[in-house]
């Protein structure tokens, strides 16, 4: 999104914090006292300082979450002091801490905010972070009313998510649908090395591997077709989950059909994908995420592959809707092994046939040309 606006003439800082995700540690050659400011393909990056999120605990999270809102507040404080701007885009794919430095500048500098809401809360701590106390989530429902009344535009990535809005104020004149997008990159046939990829019918997920992915009963679908050795399962990417997936998968000796590859730069994915036979895109059956269109679909679609879903809501609506494939729902792993085996038998051309029909959809209703259009109507509305 930045960097699209500065192609399209305007100025933008960036003001976010320092690298730490997933690892919990710091980036090399990022710190304190280095790199703070930089300047990316025309942005101008401000880093405020933050704790380090660690393994991911609940303190360690509720420090990381907290010091950003606390020292993005003073940076967006001094940046106010020095520097003038039109508007301020806040961009929340969690947490709603997100939202509150730019409520300070938006007092100081009397300019409209506008918070594109990719997540909803407090409703993922619920799914995602398995949180039930009733004091942690009525003091974050507080938090979240007091970034949306200070909205002068809620964004929202899923029509889904209206409901929860609307529960927590006055909102319904605010509310403005705009969908993630597919990078350009997915569509370009740009090749890069990649390692070499097993033989057979090829599974493929790109993406966080965490608890809102639902690799429990993902995992239980390769362990239903262990003995199918010619489907492999290939998954690309890290995030909290990695771990269990990892000994899952030694426990159950799936090492011949399961493939953890790790990260890789967002520029080999089209390399990646062009490999696979079929993209799979999951969520668990929670509530919030029964609302969620996970911005993979998009990248997905875009590079013309067929795809298996097995969620619930909206992403699964989408499936269905641009005839991209077959989807089962959110936990339904039998389901999702039956569909793996039509897909699997399903003649190769009626395969590209699915995947160029997700690709024309994604064309007309997720192309970056088409969101940054309407962006720039949304700002100047």
């Amino acid at each position: 999104m930045a960097f699209e606006l500065v192609k399209r003439g305007h100025e933008v800082t960036v003001l976010t914090g320092i690298p730490n995700y997933p690892h919990g540690k710091y980036y090399e050659g990022y710190g304190l006292f280095r790199r703070c400011t930089e300047n990316i393909n025309g942005v101008k990056v401000k880093r405020a300082w933050l704790f380090p999120r660690g393994s991911g605990g609940g303190l360690r999270l509720a420090l990381n979450y907290f010091s950003w809102a606390f020292f993005a507040s003073w940076k967006g404080f001094i940046l106010s002091l020095f520097h003038s701007y039109d508007v301020i885009i806040g961009h929340e794919p969690s947490p709603i801490t997100q939202g509150i430095p730019a409520i300070v500048i938006k007092k100081l500098l009397k300019i409209p905010f506008y918070f594109w809401v990719l997540d909803l809360w407090p409703e993922s701590l619920v799914s995602a972070g398995g949180v039930r106390n009733k004091y942690v989530l009525n003091f974050f429902t507080r938090i979240t009313k007091l970034v949306y009344s200070n909205s002068d535009r809620i964004l929202i990535s899923s029509r889904g998510f209206r409901n929860s809005i609307l529960e927590k104020g006055e909102n319904e004149a605010k509310l403005v649908y705009f969908p993630n997008w597919a990078e350009n990159i997915f569509s370009k046939c740009n090749e890069c090395r990649i390692p070499d990829l097993p033989c057979g019918f090829k599974i493929m997920f790109a993406g966080n591997i965490g608890e809102a992915q639902d690799f429990e009963h993902i995992m239980q679908a390769a362990l239903m077709l262990k003995d199918e050795r010619d489907i492999h399962f290939i998954f690309i990417g890290d995030g909290r989950k990695r771990v269990w997936v990892d000994e899952f998968m030694t426990k159950n000796e799936l090492q011949d059909t399961v493939h953890l590859l790790g990260r890789f730069p967002l520029e080999t994915m089209p390399t990646f994908f062009k490999q696979a036979d079929v993209m799979l895109v999951t969520l668990k059956d929670e509530l919030i995420f029964n609302v969620t269109v996970p911005a993979k679909l998009q990248a997905y679609m875009a590079t013309g592959k067929p795809i298996l879903a097995m969620l619930n809501g909206e992403g699964a609506e989408i499936v269905q809707e641009a005839g991209c494939g077959y989807a089962v729902p959110a936990g339904d792993y039998e389901g999702l092994v039956r569909e793996i085996k039509k897909m699997k038998d399903l003649e190769v051309q009626k395969r590209l046939a699915l995947g160029k029909s997700g690709k024309i959809y994604c064309m007309e209703n997720f192309s970056l040309e088409n969101c940054m259009d309407r962006l720039c109507e949304i700002l100047v509305s």
